[in-house]
């Protein structure tokens, strides 16, 4: 086989953290896939559990792939995080916290760089992510995630005041027309990765509801409204972006 390693994205499905939707899972995976990655889908736990629970899970799960990266046939240099709604929220999460120490020690891994940098996500995809605590916040989102801290962690987890220089390359999509996760999240996000110099690529969609997937038939509700051909280009406009970044295939 010529290609004898390929970028793996771990994908994060929404659900406001109070479930894991399966339109956001395996569909997204089946078409990473078929673009010609590796793909793992993280079903990471939900309310009643809080935060950092989900976080924890995600930082393992990129610790695991890593270290059987030769065996996997898995770039070690090209582990990408794609996340949807919720799950947006946690992908960029862990893209802002992955080097901070409490997750080394939650891990029970040597607090040095080199172990650190077995955390390190290489790339971040967000989907109509959840971002911001403040004025846009998506509130149910929060509560499910932070539960009895929320007052005390809220600011914490409003992520456009988190992101630093150890955030990977990020790809953003959104919709103008947002109505359950405004647009100004991934503004924020993406206002804030500029000021880091991070490089970032972000479109926003003029039509669309939250939580579209793959925004075509196969992953339409009951109500067709996520059947938005005008952005199903969006999976197409990530995977070259990934190939551009991580692949010399």
């Amino acid at each position: 086989m010529k290609i004898k390693k390929r970028p793996l994205v771990i994908v994060c499905p929404g659900g406001g953290y109070r479930y894991t939707s399966d339109r956001e899972a395996e569909p997204l995976a089946l078409s990473f896939l078929a673009k010609g990655f590796h793909v793992a889908v993280l079903r990471y736990s939900c309310f009643p559990a809080h935060y950092p629970t989900a976080l924890i899970e995600l930082a393992r799960s990129v610790l695991i792939v890593r270290k059987h990266a030769d065996e996997w046939y898995i770039d070690s240099d090209a582990i990408i995080i794609q996340g949807s709604s919720a799950g947006g929220h946690l992908a960029a999460s862990f893209a802002c916290f992955w080097h901070d120490d409490f997750l080394t020690e939650k891990l029970m891994i040597n607090n040095t760089a080199s172990c650190k940098e077995m955390l390190r996500p290489n790339g971040l995809i967000l989907s109509y992510p959840v971002i911001t605590s403040g004025e846009y916040a998506h509130k149910d989102s929060f509560v499910n995630l932070l539960g009895d801290e929320l007052n005390e962690l809220k600011e914490k987890m409003s992520l456009e005041n988190a992101v630093n220089d150890n955030v990977p390359a990020t790809f953003i999509w959104a919709t103008y027309t947002d109505e359950s996760v405004p647009v100004e999240n991934s503004l924020l996000f993406a206002l804030a990765l500029k000021k880091q110099n991070i490089n970032t690529e972000l479109h926003v969609f003029c039509e669309g509801g939250h939580g579209l997937s793959l925004a075509n038939h196969l992953t339409e509700g009951p109500s067709e409204k996520e059947n938005v051909p005008s952005c199903e280009v969006w999976i197409d406009l990530a995977c070259t972006w990934l190939k551009n970044k991580y692949c010399n295939w």
